[in-house]
């Protein structure tokens, strides 16, 4: 989706919960951790390559590549099918995969670093750091710190800054923008998942650090964990010869029609990696900042990012309350305490990590498709294998329903369903020189609206560079598409006019959760 609040860049996914739903479970009363035998993984890892290679038999997504660590040791890197479908190359240990959100817990990983070396504090205020920086209540403008920017407790929308990113504003402009959004709920009390928000987290900090974020990460977690082909800069990504193209399931088939460059949200959703570079990182975590006996990270900075701060909904297959620390999940199932993630973009990609560090054992799974549930469904039979030595259900299907029923049930089908056919009896559109004009608010800048060949057309972002043909649907409503991963997705655009039959405003409900959608005229 290029720019709709609800399935933008991040992906920008309302799909928030369910794009990472993986936070972190509540404690169950019958959690164990026997201590696990590297026999006993070693003989899950058969199982697992069968399955995946199963899963890409039957098309559930073009490519995939997973790594496995225990006890310090890499003991399965694999690729599976192909880095992008029509094209003969195969995914391979070294394919680079655009991580989507799985980018926060390596952002979290950076600042800890900084932590460790007084640079700053989990508790540092934004307003400290980066003094430009304004939420919509100056309360929690005043008093915002990392910690409740990586934990999602800031109360910034969900949704904040996802579509002016669709529509090609800078980082910057972003950021200075989201003031003008209301909370989502209380200061600290409420959960919201914000890209934009760990966003700011990763450039406050960076800057304590005289450092743009992109060097920092590099520096600091990249560089000395040997991790040569990952990357917080979406340039370095198309680059690399051996990289995979997201996928989006258009017309009943997998299509690699949609680029999505991440680089205003890179602490959030820009980094791209391999599953080789980050099994270093995953033995990073395992060893509380410790890797190759070199202490990289103080262990009690990192610590604190494992830690729960705030319930953050349910998973939808468990059913068990989620939970969410900075840039982590933490949960603690009848197989152990976890540390876990996951990332997509509607564009294309699904990826997740999942650690468990009493037993050192961590998976990743990387994937190269959208709507897919392929990489919590490999993890948790992985799992599976490893404690009972087979599959309590197949996870695969049901992690693939909830995300297709997600995507294409909530979000598209009913939409789909709702504008198929103008309403009986029809109304004509007033002439179409009583809509077309300038709009604006202080978040979107200016919509404008004119008329090309008989039609309207709705133009938005820095310089109107984002054009939408509107069609019209009845009377004052005009419907528009902006999704090229659901290009039959319609969307309404209401024009309200005024006692001249002349519009007054227009509403652009895409892009309408927190009220920013209204846009008034401001020509005559």
């Amino acid at each position: 989706m290029r720019w709709k609040a609800h399935l933008a860049p991040s992906i920008a996914i309302s799909l928030f919960m369910i794009a990472f739903v993986l936070a972190a479970f509540g404690p169950p009363a019958n959690a164990k951790s026997a201590e696990l035998t590297r026999s006993q993984v070693e003989a899950a890892l058969p199982k697992l390559d069968k399955l995946a290679a199963d899963v890409i038999k039957r098309g559930d997504v073009p490519g995939m590549a997973i790594g496995v660590v225990f006890n310090d040791q890499v003991l399965y890197l694999k690729g599976f099918g192909v880095r992008q479908l029509g094209e003969p190359d195969a995914v391979d240990p070294d394919t680079v995969f655009q991580l989507a959100s799985l980018s926060k817990p390596l952002a979290s990983t950076a600042v800890a670093s900084l932590v460790g070396e007084g640079i700053v504090s989990w508790d540092s205020k934004i307003i400290d750091l980066d003094p430009s920086f304004r939420l919509y209540d100056p309360y929690a403008t005043a008093q915002v710190t990392l910690r409740d920017l990586f934990s999602h407790r800031s109360g910034l929308a969900g949704d904040a800054g996802n579509d002016l990113e669709g529509l090609g504003f800078s980082q910057a402009e972003i950021l200075r923008r989201v003031r003008y959004l209301p909370p989502a709920g209380p200061f600290r009390s409420t959960y919201s998942y914000s890209n934009f928000g760990i966003t700011e987290g990763g450039v406050a900090a960076a800057k304590a650090s005289g450092m743009a974020w992109e060097d920092l990460i590099a520096t600091r977690i990249f560089k000395p964990l040997g991790m040569t082909s990952t990357s917080a800069r979406y340039a370095d990504f198309v680059a690399r010869p051996d990289h995979a193209s997201l996928h989006a399931f258009i017309d009943g088939k997998w299509q690699p029609v949609v680029k999505r460059n991440p680089d205003a949200q890179s602490p959030a959703g820009g980094v791209s990696s391999t599953v080789r570079d980050l099994a270093n990182w995953v033995i990073l975590q395992m060893d509380g900042g410790e890797f190759q006996g070199k202490q990289l990270i103080d262990p009690t900075a990192l610590a604190e990012t494992h830690k729960l701060l705030i319930q953050s909904g349910g998973n939808p297959v468990t059913k068990q309350p989620t939970y969410y620390g900075l840039g982590w999940g933490t949960d603690v199932e009848a197989n152990g305490l976890h540390w876990r993630h996951s990332g997509a973009f509607s564009a294309g990609a699904r990826t997740s990590v999942d650690i468990m560090p009493d037993q050192h054992l961590g998976i990743i799974v990387l994937a190269n498709a959208f709507p897919s549930g392929v990489p919590e469904g490999l993890t948790d039979a992985f799992y599976d294998y490893v404690f009972d030595g087979k599959q309590s259900q197949d996870w695969v299907s049901k992690w693939t329903d909830i995300f297709g029923t997600a995507f294409y049930g909530e979000f598209l089908d009913s939409a789909i369903a709702q504008y198929a056919n103008a309403p009986t009896p029809h109304t004509q559109a007033l002439p179409l020189s009583a809509y077309t004009g300038i709009y604006s608010n202080d978040y979107f800048g200016q919509a404008v609206i004119s008329e090309k060949d008989g039609r309207l057309v709705l133009a938005l972002g820095p310089d109107g560079k984002t054009v939408f043909p509107l069609t019209h649907f009845d009377r004052d409503t005009f419907l528009y598409y902006p999704s090229e991963e659901a290009p039959n997705y319609p969307l309404p655009v209401q024009f309200t006019p005024g006692p001249a039959l002349k519009a007054t405003q227009v509403t652009i409900s895409g892009v309408n959760d927190s009220g920013q959608g209204v846009m008034k005229r401001v020509n005559k």
